[in-house]
């Protein structure tokens, strides 16, 4: 017997159809649900809260006082949101210029080329902890470099970088351009690798100069690679612990100390927290409202 476009099992396909695809991600957005979302809403929560564990006779509902307290009472605030802004802009900054340039470099074809894209790459496979080892060794008053440059009567004996408050933000900045570097070069390589040959070669004909060339072509294609890499490093780079925290600890007096950091000393050493969720609550406000208005002023994916 034929089956008739009235039959019932054809009118339960399309809705049955139509659920697939929700049931197919559910699982997903159960995870993002529980591990994303939940975890922001407790901080939220904890924000409008005094909540410390060593003083628990204190805690209940705060309403906006934890926010209060730190635009008004709270200079440390201030000072670590101000060296973070520092951070960010520095490091970005010369780990894009950096980047940039060994994306360049190691996009010409010459002998090696392979092996000087893994050496240029290798850092960035380097954890936070282990690139710290490395250069608290390079810093080493005794046994670092400092010695070898008191040697050539550049520095002095005995001179610690990371100790002294003039010199430990350039030491700092210097260990994390190492490691930062390589995220740049690894993207704007494989956007410069997109670009096509006959753009240069049509540019060299028309006489038109190397310098020409790198602000008419290669600038305009890596415009979009370059906004997204610099948003998450800007991103990366403000919430950065691992490395300021095992190199410096945030030292020395407060001088090395991010938002970040101030956050995990009030949290996690001080058990505050609810001043510490506060915290955290005003540093995504931060990020969030920079991430938009970073993204419309720099029109990102809009045709040039």
């Amino acid at each position: 017997m034929a089956i008739t476009t009235a039959d019932p099992r054809i009118r339960r396909r399309p809705g049955r159809a139509a659920r697939t695809p929700y049931l197919l991600i559910a699982p997903a957005v159960t995870g993002m649900l529980g591990f994303l979302v939940y975890p922001m809403a407790s901080v939220v929560y904890y924000s409008l809260q005094h909540y410390n564990v060593t003083k628990p006779w204190d805690n209940g509902f705060a309403g906006l006082d934890n926010f209060r307290r730190l635009l008004l009472e709270d200079p440390l605030f201030w000072q670590s949101l101000g060296f973070s802004l520092k951070w960010v802009g520095v490091e970005v900054v010369l780990q894009l210029l950096f980047g940039l340039a060994l994306a360049l470099i190691v996009n010409e074809s010459f002998v090696g080329r392979g092996l000087s894209r893994a050496l240029v790459f290798s850092p960035w496979a380097v954890s936070g902890v282990l690139t710290t080892g490395i250069w608290v060794l390079l810093y080493n008053p005794t046994t670092g470099v400092s010695r070898y440059l008191a040697d050539l009567g550049i520095m002095q004996y005995g001179a610690a970088p990371l100790a002294n408050p003039d010199t430990v933000f350039w030491a700092a900045v210097l260990a994390e351009l190492w490691r930062g570097v390589p995220f740049f070069a690894i993207l704007l390589l494989a956007d410069l690798q997109s670009i096509p040959g006959e753009l240069y070669e049509a540019a060299s004909v028309d006489g038109a100069s190397r310098r020409r060339r790198f602000f008419h072509i290669t600038l305009p294609h890596l415009k979009d690679a370059i906004i997204l890499s610099t948003l998450l490093r800007c991103v990366w780079e403000f919430n950065n612990v691992d490395l300021l925290y095992t190199l410096t600890g945030g030292g020395p007096a407060h001088a090395t100390t991010t938002l970040p950091l101030y956050v995990a000393g009030k949290a996690v050493q001080s058990h505050d927290f609810g001043y510490g969720s506060a915290l955290t609550t005003a540093a995504f406000l931060i990020l969030t409202f920079f991430s938009i208005a970073y993204l419309r002023l720099s029109k990102f994916g809009a045709k040039t």
